[in-house]
């Protein structure tokens, strides 16, 4: 890969990832999150909304399935030639008087955009909604080094004042109602009226005149990018509420932060992906900004540009030829909307910047199955498909999180513990293996079926379990066994008919 310092991109475990680590399992911080019936009923209604709006745009173009095709093939095409159309991007964007900066992980580019905003001497930034910047950590990397990065999003302003994190790839603040971002408005807003209520109107004209006068000071802004051009060293970003285009033509400085997937071989691509995107994403027939800009316009707009292309583990995940497809990713966001885990989980348990079954892939491929902090995240899902379904360019997500299953089991961390002692699983399947390779190891055992019954009771069930069994009838009741096996039941038949 070129342009890449000191031999290259990172093969292994990026040394500095940022926030695409779990800080604890999914299964526990999921159990936390489901005990909160407030974030389950802000979820519910807000998923099922942005789910039936994208269902009535969808159903209006009679060539759907076709645009998801070619958006897959765009994709496609893009990451097998990803070395070369990254070259021609920088010589592009460069002729057109930007610079171009490579990173192989979330230090190096961290690095780079605190160096560059240290050469404008400024110490305040605005910031257009950024997943890249989100996943490399550089709001705290810069608030630690005194420069305050604010962002101009309304959802991401809601969880920049709540001091949370964003918990949804599309609508960050997806986990709160109007009410409580009322109260962070009240608490952490400067100059906020007091007397400011839940209504969303209110809300939104305070957020509004908070960020005025953020936009109309700053000399230095921040963004991601939804694409790169290769073809002409083109950056473009999509957004909804125009605060996307006010950071990217007031400042003299623009940094762009791109992860090297987002780039496309040609700009006619773009009449796929801007039938895909806003549909799959917001449920709208096209998103109401779009903006693009090709390196720098003498008097019109920012005179520095630049643009630092973001590997951090994507080169590891390219090399993956199961999971590879993942970084065809645009981030709609439609997965989430129709999961049945992230609906009740929420995108918090996840641990990392991409919740939702797109995350449960992109993350481990990114730092690694056998990074211990990710390796349970494929296991959070049912497997039900529906995010394959909505996929604007057909991942096949439940696919490579069954791929991702056996990495873990062969080489991750469940591939260490079956090193080390045994588990309870381990110890259940050699059972059953040395049950069910001989039948009449089969039988003496099903001489314990009356005992079985028994534990059962009355109630024709069992509820609860020991060990392994308990993560079952936590929350399902196993029916009550036979009294008797088939085996014994046909032999008593044989008996009696003779």
């Amino acid at each position: 890969m070129p342009g890449f310092p000191s031999g290259g991109p990172l093969r292994g475990l990026p040394r500095g990832t940022g926030n695409i680590s779990a800080v604890e399992p999914f299964p526990q911080a999921a159990h936390r999150e489901l005990g909160d019936a407030q974030l389950r009923a802000n979820l519910g209604r807000a998923t099922h909304t942005i789910r039936d709006k994208r269902l009535k745009v969808v159903s209006e173009l009679p060539d759907w399935e076709a645009l998801r095709d070619a958006g897959s093939a765009i994709k496609t095409e893009a990451m097998a030639r990803l070395p070369e159309l990254l070259t021609q991007f920088e010589e592009q964007f460069a002729a057109r008087g930007g610079t171009v900066h490579w990173a192989r992980d979330a230090a190096e580019a961290n690095a780079i955009v605190e160096g560059l905003i240290r050469e404008t001497g400024e110490k305040e930034v605005v910031k257009v909604k950024s997943m890249a910047t989100q996943e490399i950590g550089l709001n705290e990397h810069l608030e630690e080094r005194g420069i305050a990065a604010f962002e101009t999003d309304l959802a991401e302003l809601i969880v920049q004042l709540g001091h949370d994190r964003p918990s949804h790839i599309l609508v960050p603040a997806i986990h709160k109602n109007r009410t409580e971002i009322r109260d962070i408005f009240l608490r952490e807003m400067p100059d906020v009226d007091p007397t400011l209520t839940d209504e969303p109107r209110r809300l939104a004209m305070a957020a509004r005149a908070h960020l005025r006068k953020k936009f109309l000071s700053a000399k230095v802004a921040i963004s991601g990018a939804n694409f790169g051009i290769a073809e002409t060293g083109t950056l473009g970003v999509v957004e909804s509420e125009g605060n996307g285009r006010m950071c990217l033509t007031l400042p003299e400085t623009l940094i762009t932060v791109m992860g090297i997937e987002k780039v496309l071989p040609r700009a006619q691509d773009l009449e796929v992906f801007m039938q895909l995107l806003p549909r799959s994403s917001t449920g709208e027939r096209m998103n109401p900004y779009t903006s693009m800009w090709t390196g720098v316009t003498p008097g019109d707009g920012p005179q520095n540009v630049h643009v630092i292309l973001l590997d951090n583990g994507r080169t590891r995940a390219l090399a993956d030829r199961h999971g590879r497809s993942a970084l065809h990713c645009i981030r709609c966001s439609a997965c989430m909307n129709v999961c049945p885990v992230y609906e009740r989980t929420g995108g918090h348990a996840y641990g990392s910047t991409y919740p939702g079954p797109i995350g449960a892939i992109l993350s481990p491929l990114l730092t690694g199955v056998e990074a211990e902090e990710n390796a349970s995240l494929p296991y959070a899902s049912s497997l039900c498909g529906a995010c394959f379904d909505a996929c604007p360019v057909k991942i096949n997500i439940p696919e490579i999180l069954v791929h991702l299953r056996g990495e873990d089991v062969s080489g991750g961390t469940a591939g260490r513990r079956r090193r080390g002692f045994p588990s309870q699983l381990d110890v259940a399947l050699g059972a059953a293996s040395w049950a069910l390779s001989s039948g009449d190891r089969l039988g003496l055992l099903e001489k314990g079926l009356p005992i079985a019954r028994a534990l059962a009771g009355r109630d024709e069930k069992i509820s609860r379990l020991p060990g392994l069994g308990a993560g079952w009838t936590q929350s399902r009741d196993v029916p009550a066994p036979p009294s008797e096996s088939f085996r014994s039941w046909w032999k008593k038949r044989e008996k009696e008919a003779r």
